[in-house]
């Protein structure tokens, strides 16, 4: 059993790096949760008395002690203590990294990178690499956005996103950055069976060095005149839809 302190810690990055351990709060969450990873989870808490959830013992709080870790407006009264991938901070690709990945580039927003991670997860992506600059993948925004999907997915935070690019570059992977100025339009993502699609802060966009070595730059047409530009998260469940159906 741990501690309420323990999750009050967890609600730092420090405190999660150093307890490897981040919390997903809500019955849908936990539930993926449990169906993805089941051997990843800790322990679950909730309100009410029960024995288990998901197969899982239960350890009871009160209502006042469950608030106080949350991290939501209305919490729901049932969490997950879940382990952080050993991996995850690392600069290593997995042996068998997927056809689809994902490489975010300063997205610094964590309702986005949340977004986008569920997204990459519900269109097939096997992987997500985040640059340093980008928010935490297991900050509580994050996993309140990613609902449940964290673990369905790979993932690496690190400042070496570029090497591990071209690791996957020099191996047949395809580059493809979403840039407004790009003459190609994304359904062309559809033909590429290996793809990292890099996708930029809304502020700044693709940082140059990225836009460098990408082997295609894309755009979404739409309606300048009307819209300069979409939310990232947007542009990126359009580029991720399109890529999935591969030609």
């Amino acid at each position: 059993m741990y501690s309420i302190d323990l999750y009050k810690k967890i609600r730092t990055k420090k405190g999660r790096r150093q307890a490897n351990l981040f919390f997903c709060e809500g019955e849908k969450q936990v539930a993926q949760i449990c169906a993805a990873a089941p051997g990843m989870i800790e322990e679950i808490i909730c309100t009410e008395t029960g024995s288990r959830v998901c197969g899982f013992p239960v350890k009871t709080v009160t209502s006042q002690q469950f608030k106080k870790i949350s991290s939501v407006k209305t919490p729901q009264g049932i969490g997950a203590l879940v382990r952080i991938p050993e991996a995850v901070y690392s600069s290593t690709l997995p042996e068998q990294p997927g056809t689809h990945i994902l490489l975010l580039d300063g997205i610094q927003d964590p309702g986005n990178v949340g977004t986008l991670i569920r997204t990459a997860a519900a269109f097939g992506f096997s992987g997500i690499i985040l640059s340093d600059k980008c928010a935490d993948p297991f900050a509580p925004k994050v996993v309140q956005a990613a609902a449940g999907t964290l673990l369905a997915v790979w993932i690496r935070k690190t400042g070496h996103h570029i090497s591990l690019a071209a690791t996957l570059q020099s191996r047949g992977w395809t580059i493809a950055a979403a840039d407004l100025s790009a003459s190609e339009e994304a359904e062309v993502l559809g033909s590429m069976p290996s793809l990292v699609l890099v996708l930029g802060s809304e502020g700044l966009g693709v940082s140059k060095a990225m836009l460098e070595m990408a082997d295609r730059r894309v755009h979404i047409p739409m309606d300048r005149s009307q819209a300069e530009s979409l939310n990232v998260a947007v542009s990126g469940a359009v580029c991720m839809y399109t890529a999935s159906h591969t030609k």
